[in-house]
């Protein structure tokens, strides 16, 4: 199902606080459309959708939700232009060098799901510092997917569960999905309940493949750096209307 936005004064249903989804998967896709279309360089439009992860990361805590992934650099991103990749990389540190002051005080958990073998050194040791200074966090977790493929990420589990397995640490027999998923870097986050995707495009772009085989989906054509808490409300509303039968009647 697509969603036009509406302007707020439309929309007078509330959300039943009761059933706020746990884990929401963001694709925060249209930051580049968006800076297109005010006349400014890409980079401003990945600037503007870090504040607004930041400041729905705030919201979603408020409402109860429990865990946030979202889709900041995807293993295909490395094929953008250098100029644009080097200034992600940038405000990718920039937003780690804050993690501490920002997400320490407010009890948020950062985690990472990807390879981040690849990125400099630098860039590796600030997101094991964001980490290890903020993981007793229980007021919410930001999961940024940094390098982060579904399908790579699949591959990875797959040489874990093997090397595993060649060192008699595990049977082959006792491979299930409930084994399997514990070699997946979201091994003990809650299931993936909703994933939303503004900025017109409705697909999955090699996210959260395994995580996101019962989840809601939710698109929208705002771009990501105009999602507001009230898109957010407009997004929880719908998904509490679906009927999440898991296969069943």
């Amino acid at each position: 199902m697509f969603f036009k936005r509406k302007p707020k004064q439309q929309n007078n249903e509330t959300m039943d606080m009761a059933r706020i989804p746990k884990h929401i998967g963001i694709i925060m896709d249209g930051n580049g459309r968006w800076a297109k279309s005010k006349g400014l360089p890409r980079k401003a439009g990945h600037r503007q959708g870090a504040k607004t992860i930041e400041n729905i990361t705030d919201y979603c805590a408020s409402i109860g939700v429990e865990v946030i992934t979202a889709y900041a650099f995807s293993t295909e991103n490395w094929n953008r232009p250098k100029e644009e990749v080097d200034a992600l990389m940038d405000l990718l540190y920039e937003y780690l060098i804050q993690v501490e002051e920002k997400f320490k005080n407010d009890r948020t958990k950062f985690m990472v799901s990807g390879d981040v073998s690849r990125f400099s050194p630098k860039l590796q040791e600030a997101i094991a510092h964001a980490i290890d200074v903020t993981k007793d966090g229980d007021r919410i977790i930001i999961n940024l997917a940094l390098n982060y493929g579904g399908r790579d990420e699949i591959v990875r589990a797959s040489k874990k569960l093997y090397g595993d397995i060649c060192e008699n640490k595990l049977s082959v027999d006792d491979v299930n999905e409930e084994v399997f998923s514990r070699y997946l870097d979201t091994y003990g986050l809650p299931e993936v309940d909703l994933i939303i995707r503004p900025s017109g495009e409705q697909r999955l772009s090699n996210f959260l493949l395994w995580q996101a085989a019962y989840a809601e989906f939710w698109y929208s054509d705002i771009c990501w750096p105009d999602f507001s808490s009230a898109d957010m409300d407009a997004a929880i509303i719908a998904y509490q209307k679906r009927d999440r039968r898991y296969g069943g009647v």
